[in-house]
């Protein structure tokens, strides 16, 4: 769990300066880990955090949005649960904020699902919601087969809504309900890592990222260390490292690429377990072996420099010792 953590922190210590996307994150987060609760014939918006980082967020959010003052309570470790937990609740102006949040509808009837204005707002605000329904109730798991972003639903309205949401961002999630408990998940690794960026968090989708390389290179070798031939095992070896490489150069240098580089960057990931002569035939115009080697090379060079000047990790930084050769 300590990815959850971790990006649940960075999430919450992001500064928004638009008030209407600190509206639509809090919002979320009051409609995914909270509820409407009737106190001596009152309205009281309550919710169940997992940290305090969070809690102090949506307090001051309550303040400096809506004028309304929470009260916080810690929820001490029982059971199965192993960390406090941090409650706030809103008694006066309960129903105010319900109002204003959408969780109650001009009638006063509970909104099931998300506010229309929240699922049809900008695109800041889309990413608001995501990021709010994360640190509300979602979860990350380590890269490999079983990766998921997953988002823990009140509601298969809510889980509907937080769909159309992420397709507004690029992003294809998908709803399921188990067990009477309805999630919200994304599992393709370019998927998780899209939203991680979208929400806004750019140190744990780097941190991410290279989870991912790193496990991508390690199964591709392990795979190849069952072939019977040696030369042909070191040549796809070779294959596999140059490809992470490529990725990693394609990575660092951004669109400040020439055009001719880039080309040769993208076949090889496109067929990364080709010789440098069959990437040569595959080339349109086709090229000599010596021609698309010789583009690669100056394509990690330059990425290299790039790195270096950067002070971040350069093309072979994450390569594993089996193909770091």
């Amino acid at each position: 769990m300590a990815l959850t953590a971790d990006l649940k922190d960075e999430l919450a210590r992001l500064e928004i300066g638009k008030n209407s996307v600190r509206v639509a994150e809090l919002s979320t987060i009051l409609r995914f880990s909270g509820g409407l609760h009737l106190i001596s014939g009152r309205v009281a918006v309550e919710v169940e955090l997992d940290t305090a980082q969070i809690a102090r967020r949506v307090r001051k959010d309550l303040t400096d949005l809506f004028g309304i003052d929470s009260e916080m309570a810690v929820i001490s470790p029982s059971g199965i649960r192993r960390s406090s937990r941090y409650q706030i609740r809103v008694l006066h102006q309960g129903d105010v904020l319900a109002r204003q949040t959408g969780l109650l509808d001009q009638r006063g009837r509970p909104v099931r699902g998300l506010p229309a204005n929240l699922v049809s707002g900008s695109i800041q605000e889309a990413q608001a919601v995501w990021r709010g329904a994360f640190l509300a109730h979602g979860s990350l798991t380590d890269p490999g087969r079983s990766a998921a972003l997953e988002i823990t639903a009140p509601g298969n309205e809510a889980a509907m809504a937080l769909v159309g949401v992420a397709r507004r961002l690029g992003v294809t999630a998908k709803a399921r309900e188990v067990r009477g408990v309805y999630r919200v998940t994304v599992r393709e690794g370019e998927a998780i890592a899209t939203m991680l960026t979208q929400m806004g968090a750019h140190t744990q989708v780097l941190r991410w990222e290279e989870m991912r390389l790193r496990r991508e290179v390690r199964a591709t070798a392990n795979r190849l260390a069952n072939f019977d031939d040696a030369n042909l095992r070191r040549s796809a070896q070779a294959a596999v490292a140059a490809g992470a490489r490529v990725e990693r150069a394609l990575e660092i240098l951004g669109e400040d690429i020439p055009e001719h580089l880039r080309y040769a960057g993208q076949l090889r990931l496109k067929h990364k377990q080709a010789s440098l002569d069959e990437l040569g035939h595959l080339a349109d115009p086709a090229m000599t072996k010596d021609a698309i080697a010789g583009r690669i090379r100056r394509l990690l060079a330059m990425a290299d420099k790039r790195a270096e000047d950067l002070g971040i990790p350069a093309t072979d930084a994450f390569l594993p010792e089996e193909l770091d050769e």
